[in-house]
């Protein structure tokens, strides 16, 4: 599980670093706004810590602004403002948990369970965006009233795609946590590109709106028109 710290505090970063991974957890961390607002703009984690009293953009704007461009990343927000009104605001912008400074590290990692487990439970055995459709289950592709047929790879791509849409993947993203390659010497930048190719011929062809894009020099973006 992936997880993107954001704390401005280097003693309380390294902290949260060394605790999660020592929970198996796969950590990044970053201590500002901006540079998590790239991060999350073209990388994809599976949870968000994210503190709100930050240089620059402050946390709440990082939220108001990934909610917006419609990122849907579980956001634990870990702050010292601990006012009703400053739980309200937090969770009104989308937040999805608050956790009061300081907190029992035991208890964070329940929360984290908890938003884990949540975001399971609320999993669904379809994805889709505009005319394209996925079963999870029959594994089954549809654009409109065509089939799509795929390979079991390009399925895994697609899949990956559309529960990351309108957010930008890299390729070092996709060689991860879809080919899941993580020490391998050369890139796999050829690989997916020739995969990438190919699954847009088979989805977008003959169709005038377009769903799979190449953002230059960083990714690859699914989004209903151009993104």
């Amino acid at each position: 599980m992936r997880v993107l710290v954001v704390e401005d505090e280097q003693k309380v970063a390294n902290a949260l670093r060394e605790g999660l991974e020592g929970e198996q957890y796969d950590v990044e961390v970053e201590r500002s706004g901006e540079s998590a607002f790239f991060r999350l703009n073209t990388e994809t984690f599976d949870l968000i810590l994210l503190d709100l009293n930050l240089p620059g953009r402050d946390g709440l704007q990082v939220l108001r602004t990934i909610r917006e461009k419609g990122i849907k990343t579980p956001v634990l927000v870990l702050t010292a403002r601990d006012t009703l009104q400053d739980r309200v605001s937090g969770l009104d912008t989308g937040a999805d948990d608050y956790l009061v400074k300081p907190f029992a590290f035991a208890e964070l990692l329940a929360r984290i369970r908890a938003l884990v487990r949540r975001g399971r439970d609320s999993e669904v055995p379809r994805l889709g965006v505009g005319d394209l459709k996925m079963d999870l289950i029959t594994r089954k592709v549809s654009r409109g009233a065509q089939p799509v047929e795929l390979t079991v790879r390009e399925f895994e791509l697609l899949e990956y795609l559309l529960r990351h849409q309108g957010q930008v993947v890299s390729r070092e993203t996709l060689a991860r946590d879809v080919w899941k390659e993580t020490s391998r010497t050369t890139p796999l930048d050829n690989v997916i590109d020739v995969h990438v190719a190919r699954l847009r011929r088979k989805v977008d062809h003959e169709h005038a709106t377009k769903l799979i894009h190449t953002v230059r020099g960083v990714g690859f973006m699914l989004h209903e028109g151009e993104p």
